[in-house]
């Protein structure tokens, strides 16, 4: 209904043909959430023209908590499913998790008990935006995937 809401106005009439396969909501910490949309794959580009705007005015209407908009993948069943198509769609969901910020590095970090996770390292110069967005980011990726994974920015480099 929120959707709806918003088509109505100018800035977001591009949305009109487009729909939400599901919106969810994912716990992050103690007292905060995060709701992950999904919407369907070949309606992400529009989107993504206008996520900054929809996401803020979502971020107000749920009472600041983060919302982020991921495409509705999976990896179709009959078909042969090996480890190069699953790490496909992760990357995919990734890139979705993250976006706008931009992903500078990532790293797989794999502990003494077998366990991994990822570090994934975001551009230095998103991290006013998106600084207390990283949990949040940890958390939907975790729910999406299984995955392991820290959000963190870059550090400095010698030369700056």
């Amino acid at each position: 209904s929120a959707l709806l809401e918003l088509q109505n106005v100018a800035d977001f009439s591009a949305l009109v043909p487009t729909f939400i396969r599901s919106a969810t909501e994912v716990q992050v910490g103690e007292g905060k959430s995060a709701i992950v949309i999904a919407v369907p794959l070949k309606f992400l580009p529009v989107y993504r023209k206008v996520q900054s705007r929809l996401v803020h005015e979502f971020e107000k209407k749920f009472s600041g908590k983060h919302v982020i908009i991921v495409a509705a993948r999976s990896v179709k069943p009959g078909r042969r499913v090996g480890k190069n198509t699953t790490q496909y769609v992760f990357s995919q969901y990734l890139e979705d998790v993250a976006f706008p910020a931009e992903m500078s590095g990532r790293r797989i970090r794999y502990l003494k008990d077998g366990a991994k996770f990822e570090k994934i390292y975001l551009d230095r110069k998103d991290q006013q935006q998106f600084e207390e967005k990283t949990d949040s980011f940890s958390a939907v990726y975790k729910q999406l995937t299984g995955v392991n994974a820290i959000f963190t920015f870059a550090p400095q480099s010698a030369r700056e």
